[in-house]
């Protein structure tokens, strides 16, 4: 998939183009780019980087990085990917004017978008007013219950398994491996200290069953309470991986919730514990979408 930041990176063709934030690529996403891709081949995407509401000053945690998205847009089969700096001035643009100088300047003949589709100064544009600029647009129903809105909403509760079935895979989590207290190798049961983005969503605390890099992980999500910490951290332990990890990026997937994270009476307690989550995660299936 070709990726461009600038209208004049793709130059003028004739295009079907689909518009949006696109984050998490979850299955309503999804519906749109296929009916794009019903329109012809080779669809483009115009999305936006960073999300318009945290530019508006809103709080918003991401389901995805840029990178991620890229990636899961390309594995949807689209062709190119127009990524527009979203800043205060774009903002300010009136809808024509955002239309006739990113739209028109690429070719765009088809324009298909959810049927919520907003843009422009104080979202005041909409599919009518791109009909009425001469643009050919399809609008997609929206997808009942299938919303980024709806799988932040799952994940902050832990329901790592209903967020796969809107998104239509697993959950993931997506950062660099960064040292951390290398208390898990001490244990038997080393883990990778993942950083993630401060944007990007953390599912609730606890420990998951989950996989990473073709291995399957029992994933911590939380503060160590049995060791009294109090920052949170996101430590995977890759079963039957041996190597080293630090500064690589990760992806982990997370399949299902396990159990609360908790303090134990004793080490050999959690010892115990780690020993049996991680047993069960040999046996967790990864959810079906």
């Amino acid at each position: 998939m070709k990726v461009a930041h600038r209208p004049d990176e793709l130059g003028e063709a004739e295009r079907v183009v689909a518009i949006g934030s696109f984050d998490g690529v979850h299955k309503g996403h999804r519906r749109v780019l296929e009916a794009a891709q019903a329109e012809g081949s080779g669809v483009t995407v115009v999305t936006f980087w960073p999300h318009p509401r945290l530019v508006l000053g809103n709080r918003v945690e991401l389901l995805s990085t840029l990178e991620r998205r890229l990636e899961l847009l390309a594995e949807a089969g689209v062709a190119e990917t127009l990524v527009v700096e979203f800043t205060p001035d774009l903002a300010e643009h009136e809808p024509a004017e955002f239309a006739e100088s990113l739209l028109r300047r690429i070719g765009t003949r088809m324009i298909v978008v959810g049927e919520n589709f907003r843009f422009g100064r104080a979202a005041a544009g909409n599919p009518a007013l791109l009909e009425r600029l001469g643009f050919e647009v399809r609008t997609v129903p929206l997808a009942d219950g299938i919303s980024s809105s709806q799988v932040r909403a799952l994940l902050r509760d832990g329901d790592v398994g209903d967020a796969a079935q809107l998104l239509g895979r697993p959950p993931e989590l997506d950062g660099t491996v960064v040292l951390g207290s290398q208390r898990g190798g001490t244990l038997g049961y080393p883990t990778a200290n993942l950083a993630v983005a401060p944007d990007l969503l953390v599912p609730a605390y606890g420990i998951y069953a989950g996989s990473a890099l073709g291995h399957r992980a029992a994933i911590s999500i939380g503060v160590n309470p049995h060791y009294g910490g109090g920052e949170r951290r996101i430590e995977p332990h890759l079963l039957d991986f041996e190597g080293d990890l630090y500064g690589d990026r990760l992806v982990v997937e997370l399949w299902r919730r396990l159990r609360d994270e908790r303090a134990f009476g004793s080490e050999a307690e959690l010892v115990a514990q780690i020993a049996r989550d991680v047993e069960e995660t040999r046996q967790t299936r990864r959810p079906p979408v």
